[in-house]
Parts: C-alpha cells; structure tokens; sequence
C-alpha cells in the first residue's frame, strides 16, 4: 500500500507538471466515457432492469394472426374463456382492452384512457397498491358496482397524489364509478392508461354483441405460464385451443387461417427499442475506443518525451514491471478522473437520452444514474485507464533504448514509432466506421424527408372529438351533431374548409380492416385477399386534405346514410382491375355478396407511416358509420395554433360537457413521425463528430510528435538544399499513408457491421456507393488538415537552429 500511495503521489506530481497533456487526456476520456455512461443507462433501465412484476420470466402476451397479413388480430371473450378452460400451459390468463371514456365530476369533463382488465390481471402481474385494495372476483361479477383503479402518473397528474381520492366517486358510461385504489409506479404497458375497470363495468365488453361473439376479437391475452415452459409450446397449445373453438364456430374463423405465437412481456415492451440502442452502444463503444487509442497516443509522446529519466530510474534498479506499474498508475489516475468528468455529462445527457427512448419503448421510467450506472462508469474508468497504460508501456525496451544508450531526444524507437502507427490506423478505421452509420442513417431521414405522405400538411389543424356515447346513443345522434359541428367550424373567421375522419396521416393510428371482390369475381377470393384498412371520412375530408382525386368523384352531400358507396386508393384499384380507372362505377363486396357498394372515386395513396409504403385504403362515408371519436380536420387561412381555441369553443357551445383534445398540426403530426430517424440519425452523428474530433486530434498529435523528433533531420535537409515542397511532401506522406491504411481497414469493417443497420434505413442500402465515398472524401480531408498544420510548421524551421538543437 505505501508502495501504491507513492506510485500514486508521483503520478499527481507527474500530471500537474504537464498540464496541456493532462487536460487534452482528460476532455477525451470525458466524452467517451460520459457518451458510454449516459447510454448504458438507457440500456440498463430498457434492457437490463427486470421488470416491476411477480416472476417476470413467466409472463407472456399471447399473439394471433392471418396467415395472408402481418396485422395482428385480437382475441374474442369466447377465444379468453376456451384458453381459461382447455389450456395445458398456462396458469393464469387475464384479458386486456383498452377505450376511451369520459370521466365526469372534476373540474372540467376529462378523456381518460381506460384499461379494462380481468379481475385476475394484476395478481397475474403481482401487482399490489400502494392505497387501498385492487380488483376482486366480486368486482368482475355481471352487475358489480363499478370500480376504478388509478394509475400512479394520472393520480399524482389529476389529484396532486391526495390520498383522499380513495372512496371518491366520479361518473363514467352514465354510471358512478368508485375509487378503491391506486396503483405503484409501472410501464405504460400495454398502452399509458389513466385509469382501470373491471370487464364488467365496460358497457362495450359487456354487450350482447360481444360477449358470446366468437368474432369480437378486440382482446389482447396476458399469460402466466407454468414453470418451465417455453414460449413455442405456449404458441403450441394456444393452436391447438384456438382449432378446438374453430370447430364450434367455423363461420368465425378467417378461411386462410391464424398463425399463434407467445412473446415474453419484457421482449414486447423492448423489442422495437433493442437494435436501435445495441447500434448507439456499439457507436459509443467505438468512440471509447478511439478515446482510447489517442490517449494511448498521448501517453506514449509524453513517454518518449520522459526517456531520460525513466532511463536514469531504469539504470537505477527499476525493473519492467516497476515502470509499467508507475505507467498504468498514472494513465489509471487520468481515466478516473475523465471518468468523473463524463459522469458529469452524462447527467446532461440522460433526460434526453430517455425522452429518445420513449418514442420505441414504455420502460423508461427506471433510466436514471443509479448506483449501478455509476458502477459501470467506474469499471469503464479502470479498465480505459489500464488499457491505455499498458498500450505504450509493452515497447517500453524500445522506446527507452536511446535514451539507456546515450543518446539524444532526437532519436525515436522503432516499436514506439509502430505502435503510433497503429494507433493511429485503428482510429481512422472506427471513425470511417461510425461516420458511416451516421451518413447511412443522415441519408435515409432525408429521404423520409422527401417522401410524399400523400396529404398537404401546410396549415391543417386536428381535434380530436370523443362524444359520449351515453348521450349520443344512436348514428342518427352523432351524424346530427358533427354536422352541426362542421357548420359551425367552418362559419369561424380564419377557417377555409372542415371536414371529418377516423385516422390522422402518418401517425400510424388504428382503423378498421377489410376486404374487397368487385362483382363478377369469386365470392370466396375475400377470404384469402390480404386486408386492407377501412377508413371513414365526411364530404369534404379529400380537399380538407388535399388527397388528389384520381378517378371519379369524391363523397358529397347526397350520399346519405342509404346510399351504398366506396371510394378507394389506388394501390386498391390496380390489385381490382387491370386498367385501375375502370373500377369507377362497378360493385364490390367485402362480406360474399351480402353487401354491395358502387365504387364511385379513386383517391391518391396516403402513408399511415412514413418509412412505408402506403396501406392499401377503403373509405366509406360518415353518414353510414358515424364515428363516436373521429378527427375533426380544418383547413386555415392563418397559422393553424391561433384557431385551437375558438375551435373548441365552437365543441363546448354545441355541448359544454363534451370534451376537446389532442390538438395537432398536421405539420406537426409529420415532425413527430420524423423524430425518431431524426433523432437516431443525430446521435450516432454526435458520436461520429466526437470521434472525427478525437481522431482528427490524435493524428495532428502524432504529426507534431514526429516533427518534433525530426527536427534536426529536416534541419540537415533543409540544409544540404532540400526545398519546402520535398520537406512537406517527406513529412506528410508517413501520416497519410497510416490514414489510407485506416480508411482501408475502415471499409472492411464498415460493410460488415452495417448490414445490421438495416433495419434502420428507409430507401437507402446498407452498402451505398454515394455514403462511402463521401465519408472517405471527408475523413481524408480532415486527416490530410489535420497532417498539413504541423507538417507546414515543420518547413519552418531554421536549419542553424536545428542543428544546434540536442
């Protein structure tokens, strides 16, 4: 230990006395180790962390779907019971669906999300509240009083967290719900609920059209299994359950057939977010080390600057492994102390790290700085500080043997010399890598840029109206009052048009499903079509929104709720017919001639998502499905934001007990569609620039190193005649021929590791031509400045001086 505390207080001393390599060694441990640090706490809290639940291992979400379409399909009150019944795998199953309702005896009416849940859904998690009790059997019985749990956010959001909520009675669904509990922090999972109720206070579960429904899969499943059991045999026996209710309902069940599957929770909650951060920790484990490598580099100048007094402690008794423990002491202390600055930024970083994350996955309630964050930070700390100490102490013999001999500074070794290089090598090579992620991944959200929604954005505003459905009971009722809505809307100063849809634009919403056989084809072929989506939009809605009318006519005020008409995409027209503008006019059905409507327009594609291609889209008039929570659109001849009030003001003169929310721009609703691209393409950028930054400063470092130990070669050159021009072109082309080097090795890596990007691009290869070549030109013209700054010092010097200098 006293050895230690020496080794330790010389380093210090060591440090202090060379304060522009200490504070050049200390900024670049600080952004590697601070960009690993902010990250790994993102991965900890989304990846690592367990989840809040009882058993976590055994829990599993149930899957179905067509074996024809990726979408995927719900499970039915009579699917939920079969599985309680006949399961083999399981020991508990909890249904799970999640509405809107209209909490009335606040302040102001309220939309909350509802999640309604068997009785058994939070034992099954090994959830308790944290105030008063949870649901019951009782509660689950036909007829129980209605209950409401809080969720932990809604209840510190909407009551300040006053305990005095319990036993509180507010009105939902024209019946009064009691408060009897309120839940611990949890993942806003499956969706970000306000509040739960049992399935039997949910007048739609509850319903006769839904309980013996063998077709009313609006469910999701949650399962625990028993132990041992793996997720394939679940998916197994949830088949073979699945076939059994088939055969009682045969009219029930798609003709092409389901497809099971079982997903643990965890993977469900992270599955989106995983390869979006493995590639952000991989990018910050590059930068480390690269960070790394140029302090390795620093370490080793500062070294051979050191030579004659560890040659005079060599000669004095000091063994290799005594100098190398002086050396990992030293470069050890630097990485700890980087270290603690990069904990200091990773503090800035965190938030917003985790409000990245949050756009892929619900669990970003456990990213913070923990204990075992800074554990990690810790770790990172030692093993940088050791590596980089250990790097330029291994040729120690080398890199000292001038010095041991007599000799002067101006002599280098040649194992200091190549392991310069190497460093060097290796860092251009990581930076071409991490530049080209970041230029793959820059390239592809510009092509989200430019991709055609399908929609003009500029200056349209969206509400969103959920009616009541106690009050507004019949279509007749909701038809009247979004009519008399859309006349008030569009009587307002400002306002141009207005109309009505279910579904927003490239905001990936949910809408209906279904399928279409134009008359005089096979009735069956609707059984074995892929699905397509069914949207409902008023007259109006096209222009509101500027989709382009290809073929036909759009709806108008005389399509009543008797008139039987469709309007189509055209990526529906040309699977229907062969020119597509001849479906204008014809019949089709979705239900095997049941049914009949006249196709009557074909309207331009609309994205439901931009990094895909647009979804195959029936639409139907409002009059026929008159929506209880559809999107009112309106089109302004002023900024849009300036009208949101008056627009809401026109909802509550209709009825001020009816709620207004989710005001958005459709500008807006693309800019949140691009922001997870835009997001990940700016980080792995961020990262890429630290590391064009440390490595641009790690080859000027070694270019200066090496001019100040040629001094008096360039000196006798200079001389004997040697021109500026030869003297610049012998200095540069050592260091550019390390960097070609590097760009060489770069590439290899880079068309390996990129591949694994892919699913991260849109419209763009993992091996494009244009990317590579661009981030060459660039990485070779900030090594070639970076080698030319001190190089053209190096035709500056006075050959007298040179040679005088020992």
């Amino acid at each position: 230990m006293d050895s230690f505390l020496s080794d330790l207080r010389f380093a210090w001393r060591t440090l202090r006395r060379t304060p522009a390599f200490t504070l050049a060694a200390v900024v670049t441990l600080a952004l590697g180790i601070g960009a690993n640090t902010a990250l790994f706490s993102v991965i900890r809290g989304v990846l690592l962390k367990p989840l809040p639940y009882h058993d976590e291992g055994a829990l599993v979400r149930l899957q179905q779907q067509t074996t024809n379409d990726s979408s995927p399909v719900g499970f039915s009150p009579v699917d939920v019971e079969a599985l309680k019944e006949r399961t083999r795998t399981l020991t508990t199953v909890a249904e799970y669906h999640s509405m809107w309702f209209i909490l009335l005896g606040k302040k102001e009416p309220e939309r909350v999300q509802t999640g309604v849940v068997s009785s058994a859904y939070f034992d099954l998690l090994g959830v308790q509240p944290i105030l008063g009790r949870g649901f019951t059997a009782a509660d689950e019985k036909p007829g129980a009083e209605p209950v409401l749990l809080l969720s932990n956010r809604y209840w510190q959001r909407s009551f300040a967290s006053d305990p005095k909520v319990l036993n509180r009675a507010f009105r939902m669904n024209d019946h009064v719900h009691t408060v009897v509990g309120v839940l611990p922090p949890l993942p806003a999972y499956p969706d970000d609920n306000d509040v739960y109720m049992p399935v039997s206070a949910c007048p739609f579960r509850m319903g006769e059209n839904t309980v013996h429904n063998p077709q009313a899969r609006m469910l999701a499943v949650i399962a625990r299994t028993k132990p041992g059991t793996r997720t394939a045999a679940v998916a197994d026996d949830l088949h073979r359950v699945s076939k059994e209710v088939e055969k009682d309902f045969p009219d029930a069940f798609p003709k092409v057939g389901l497809v099971h599957s079982a997903i643990t929770l965890k993977e469900d909650m992270t599955g989106n977010s995983r390869t979006t951060l493995l590639v952000l920790l991989g990018a910050t484990g590059l930068v480390l080390l690269i960070a790394c490598a140029n302090v390795a580099n620093l370490i080793l100048a500062n070294l051979l600057r050191r030579g004659h007094e560890l040659a005079m402690r060599t000669a004095l008794g000091a063994g290799r492994a005594r100098l190398m423990r002086q050396l990992v002491t030293e470069s050890t202390l630097l990485s700890l102390v980087g270290g603690a600055a990069g904990v200091l930024l990773a503090t800035r970083g965190v938030p917003l790290l985790a409000g990245f994350a949050a756009r892929f996955t619900p669990r970003t309630e456990d990213v913070h700085l923990d204990a075992g964050v800074l554990l990690f930070a810790l770790g990172v700390s030692l093993l940088t500080g050791i590596a980089a100490g250990l790097l330029p102490a291994l040729p120690w013999k080398d890199v000292l043997a001038p010095s041991l001999l007599g000799g002067s500074r101006t002599t280098v070794g040649l194992g200091g010399s190549r392991l310069r290089g190497a460093l060097v090598v290796a860092q251009v090579a990581v930076s071409f890598v991490l530049l080209i992620g970041a230029g793959l991944l820059l390239r592809s959200f510009l092509y989200l840029q430019t991709v055609d929604p399908g929609v003009k954005t500029e200056k349209v505003l969206t509400l969103r109206v959920a009616l009541n459905f106690t009050r507004y009971k019949t279509p007749a009722q909701r038809l009247d009052f979004f009519e008399r809505l859309l006349l008030k809307v569009q009587a307002r100063p400002g306002v141009l048009s207005a109309a009505v849809s279910g579904t927003v634009p490239m905001d990936d919403g949910r809408s209906g499903r279904t399928n279409l056989v134009l008359e005089g084809a096979p009735l069956d072929a609707t059984d074995t079509q892929p699905q397509m989506d069914l949207h409902v939009a008023s007259p109006g809605y096209f222009a509101v929104a500027s989709v382009p009318v290809l073929a036909g006519r759009a709806f108008d005020a005389n399509d009543g709720p008797d008139k039987r008409v469709l309007v189509i995409s055209r990526s529906v027209a040309e699977k229907l017919a062969t020119p597509w503008s001849d479906v204008v006019g014809r019949r089709a059905t979705s239900d095997k001639g049941r049914n009949w409507f006249t196709i009557v327009g074909v309207v331009g594609d609309v994205r439901n998502r931009l990094d895909a291609a647009p979804r195959d889209a029936v639409y139907q008039q409002l009059a026929r499905i008159p929506l209880l929570a559809p999107r009112v659109f309106v089109r302004t001849a002023q900024p849009p934001e300036a009208l949101s009030r008056s627009l809401v003001e026109a909802v509550y003169e209709l009825d001020p007990e009816q709620p207004v929310d989710d005001i958005r721009t459709l500008d807006a609703v693309r800019e949140n569609a691009l922001a997870p691209p835009k997001l990940t393409a700016a980080l792995l950028g961020i990262f890429a620039g630290v590391a064009l930054l440390i490595t641009a400063a790690g080859i000027g470092g070694v270019m200066a190193f090496s001019v100040g130990q040629r001094t008096q070669e360039i000196g006798v050159r200079m001389a004997l005649g040697a021109r500026r021009g030869d003297v610049l072109r012998a200095v540069l082309t050592p260091g550019l021929g390390l960097v070609v080097a590097g760009l060489a090795l770069g590439l290899a890596g880079a068309v390996g590791l990129t591949r694994l990007m892919s699913s991260l691009l849109f419209g763009v290869r993992p091996v494009d031509p244009i990317t590579f070549a661009a981030v060459g030109l660039v990485l070779a013209a900030v090594a070639l400045v970076a080698s030319f700054l001190p190089a053209r010092r190096a035709t500056a010097i006075e050959p007298m001086v040179a040679l005088r200098t020992t």
